[in-house]
């Protein structure tokens, strides 16, 4: 079964780049043309991004009794984005990779299942206030439209629902499980016409929220033990605009802390709420307009755009697939 999901994986994956080769191809092209130095400045914030990424989850896992390496959880994290973004399933495809391992090591799957949540939605709270702070950016230079006032609500929506399932969870096993049975059974009520079977247990839902209460419920008592880890994922986001600045300076294009700020926050924005992995083909299109309205010459911030996807988008997913062909081999 392992060998068949990997070779899915593989068959994804050569799919997904046939059809991206050519925006590959120019962003390859575009990031010749830039300065070299600030280029591999930004690859080496790209890596630093894997190690804090890393740590992130080493650090929640120890909130949660468990421990592991940087390297380890580098790995994962990187692997996690790529299945992710090869094969879209709300996150879920990501946080297999971090069930398997706990099955593997013979630890908690509801621990993994914990963390990964708690690491979600640590980033949607450091995102959020970087969102806020780009939000006031573009009002102060009235700039902001209805497009990006409703994919704000959108995550707030998603932060706030995250959050309550977590506050359900640290309350009472039985509420989550109720919850989650709820969820079940509206995904098989979507999925059966086409399926004709349920493609959730709630039976499941009930245990698994079972497992994960009980980590849950010593949160509350362990809340500042989680600074660390939400300092990493604030850490994340300042690592993602540095990338983005190096990218304006390899181009020699003038900006200010506002045009990255704001800039930044529509990409990551759009990143979130896209239809399409990862925000490919999407991202591309919103975020030149964006910078473009931070008053960016329009052909500058198309270079800059296609600069900042080829390190924060291409380079992650080739490592991951890296990543991912390594953790195979470890089963």
């Amino acid at each position: 079964m392992r060998k068949f999901i990997f070779i899915l994986i593989i068959f994804l994956s050569a799919a997904f780049l046939y059809l991206s080769f050519g925006e590959l191809e120019s962003i390859l092209e575009t990031i010749q043309h830039g300065n070299l130095w600030f280029v591999l400045l930004g690859l080496a914030l790209q890596f630093a991004w894997f190690i804090v990424s890393g740590s992130t989850y080493l650090a929640l896992y120890r909130v949660l009794g468990l421990d592991g390496s940087i390297y380890k959880f580098s790995l994962m994290s990187a692997a996690a984005n790529f299945v992710n973004t090869i094969a879209p399933s709300a996150g879920m495809g990501g946080t297999a990779i971090f069930i398997s391992d706990a099955y593997r090591n013979n630890h908690s799957p509801g621990k993994a299942t914990v963390a990964s949540m708690l690491n979600l939605f640590l980033d949607y709270l450091a995102f959020l206030f970087v969102l806020t702070l780009g939000l006031i950016v573009l009002w102060r230079r009235n700039d902001l439209d209805p497009t990006e006032i409703v994919a704000s609500a959108v995550i707030f929506a998603i932060a706030i629902g995250l959050g309550f399932l977590l506050y359900l969870g640290s309350r009472s096993g039985i509420a989550l499980g109720n919850a989650l049975a709820k969820m079940a059974r509206l995904v098989n009520r979507i999925a059966k016409p086409f399926i004709h079977r349920d493609y959730l247990s709630e039976e499941r839902a009930h245990e698994f929220a079972n497992e994960m209460a009980e980590d849950l419920k010593s949160l509350p008592q362990k809340s500042n033990s989680l600074i660390k880890p939400l300092l990493y994922a604030f850490a994340n986001k300042g690592l993602m605009m540095c990338i983005l600045m190096a990218c304006f300076l390899s181009f020699d294009v003038p900006f200010s802390e506002g045009t990255i700020i704001g800039g930044f926050s529509i990409a990551y924005l759009f990143l979130i709420v896209s239809p399409t992995p990862s925000g490919i083909g999407i991202v591309e299109g919103i975020m030149p307009l964006a910078l473009s309205s931070l008053r960016v010459p329009w052909s500058q911030a198309v270079i800059i755009t296609l600069a900042y996807r080829g390190i924060t988008f291409w380079i992650p997913l080739g490592i991951g697939a890296v990543a991912f062909r390594i953790l195979n081999k470890e089963d």
